[in-house]
């Protein structure tokens, strides 16, 4: 009787397994079988993503740690080339030059992808020999051109690239007593700034960016790509950089007189008194001059997209310098705008920009626009202690002019009031560029032209037509409308 049992509840549990279930009709074995079938491919799956995300991270980290490395061994072949090119040019009268360009940037500002490139372009010069010059090296044409890239070059060699100096990290630390918290001049969120004194004696600003998320090698790459040969009085120079495993340095000419925003809304007294309105104008010119020289005089265009008074600095005969290029973005020619996420400092952002992500260089007009406006008021974009009405610096301008209490505006610091002619000129540049609809603001180069002359129409007198061109910044200034006698004197009082 035992047995039978064993037996029966044996055939039981076998006619449960081959029991059909509601599961597309098919048996209870077969369902089994596939559920754990499922649950193991699905463990299998997790663990294959977790372990290739792991090898991602390893060699991200891996890739951050070369790349310096990779610049040194880029930039070390060009000076072999370059240097050997020079010395071939004494016994060969062909010559060829060269355009390098060390950096180039993916416009993917989530997950940037940078590319280190060298692009020679040959061609027969005109001469002889080859005017000197950070992009032009000359060579013979006897076919030792491997022999050349192979001889070997001094350090010192190293250091001069000839679009920059190339600084070594010992050499950073020195000069500024190993980053020594006295010696810092400046902080923002992706360095700091150092003060620190070469060898040679001379003064420099050194930036020591911060390796956050890769922005470090980011703003590195931009700065040296955007301003690394550019020369302009009104933009702060890059004299070279350092990079070495994960730092990346800059050093910059020193700027010895502060910045425009420590003027504006720093503590005043006998050692700093406010600046007057001259002065503000002059500083204002200035900056105008070196933000159309990036958009006007370079190629491919350079949009700043941080133009704010804290990147203005001045120097002690108050000539202002733009500074902080970590931001750039390069226009190229055809472009009228690249998208890219949006940065920049909360008030001076166009409208424009920060809805569509489309930059161009009308995005760097309305933040001068903005920066204009801090000039004449004295006051920052956004200032939520000031009441209501006044907390945004655009609103509040805006509502003035439109009730016509236009000289109200004026900061109640400046002791000597410019004339009202003055004063009506800088307000309508202001409302002029940040106009909402961006193809109505003006060039940079035009808007040099309206603050530095008296040409500027007012109403009751003849306007440009819409199709003049201005006359860029470095062209000589015509004068276009009749002058009123005293117009003499008001224009030498804004210079």
């Amino acid at each position: 009787m035992l047995f039978s049992g064993k037996t029966t509840s044996t055939e039981d549990s076998i006619s449960l397994i081959n029991s059909k279930t509601t599961i597309l009709g098919q048996k209870l074995y077969v369902v089994i079988a596939v559920t754990v079938a499922g649950i193991a491919v699905v463990f299998l799956l997790i663990f294959r993503f977790l372990l290739h995300k792991h090898k991602s991270k390893r060699r991200n980290r891996r890739m951050l740690v070369n790349q310096g490395s990779e610049v040194l061994h880029l930039a070390s072949e060009t000076v072999n080339v370059e240097a050997n090119m020079k010395c071939l040019d004494q016994t060969d009268e062909k010559s060829t030059k060269s355009l390098i360009s060390m950096f180039e940037m993916d416009d993917d500002d989530e997950g940037y992808e940078s590319k280190l490139i060298i692009k020679v372009v040959e061609g027969k010069s005109d001469d002889d020999t080859s005017p000197s010059g950070s992009n032009e090296s000359s060579t013979g044409t006897s076919g030792s051109g491997s022999d050349v890239a192979s001889s070997s070059v001094s350090a010192e060699s190293l250091k001069n690239i000839g679009w920059g100096r190339w600084f070594s990290l010992n050499e950073l630390e020195i000069a500024t007593n190993r980053f020594a918290a006295e010696n810092v001049i400046g902080e923002g969120g992706y360095g700091v700034v150092y003060r620190g004194v070469l060898h040679d004696g001379s003064t420099v600003a050194v930036k020591n960016l911060l390796d956050n998320r890769g922005q470090a090698e980011k703003e590195f790459k931009v700065e040296v790509e955007a301003i690394g040969k550019v020369r302009h009085k009104n933009l702060v120079g890059l004299i070279g950089f350092c990079a070495e495993g994960a730092k990346r340095l800059l050093v910059y000419e020193y700027v010895d007189n502060g910045n425009l925003e420590q003027w504006l809304h720093g503590d005043t007294g006998p050692t700093n008194p406010p600046l007057t309105w001259e002065i503000r104008m002059k500083i204002a010119i200035g900056t105008a001059k070196g933000l159309a020289y990036l958009h006007e005089g370079l190629e491919p265009k350079v949009v700043h997209r941080d133009v704010k008074s804290s990147n203005i600095l001045v120097d002690k005969n108050w000539n202002a310098k733009v500074a902080d290029f970590g931001l750039s973005k390069l226009l190229e020619s055809g472009k009228s705008y690249v998208t890219t996420r949006v940065m920049g400092t909360f008030g001076y952002v166009s409208p424009d920009y920060a809805s569509t992500g489309m930059l161009n260089e009308g995005s760097d007009v309305y933040s001068f626009g903005v920066l204009l406006m801090e000039i004449v008021t004295g006051k920052s974009p956004v200032d939520y202690s000031r009441p209501p009405g006044e907390m945004n610096l655009v609103e509040w301008f805006k509502g003035m002019v439109g009730s016509r209490q236009g000289e109200e505006l004026l900061d109640p610091k400046i002791n000597v009031r410019p004339s009202p002619r003055a004063l009506k000129r800088a307000l309508l540049v202001c409302l002029r560029c940040i106009d909402m609809d961006a193809s109505k603001r003006p060039k940079m180069g035009q808007i040099v032209h309206m603050l530095d002359s008296n040409e500027f129409p007012f109403r009751g007198e003849h306007r440009l037509p819409r199709d003049t061109t201005i006359p860029r910044p470095n062209a000589p200034a015509t004068c276009k409308f009749p002058l009123q006698p005293d117009d003499d004197e008001q224009r030498s009082n804004l210079r």
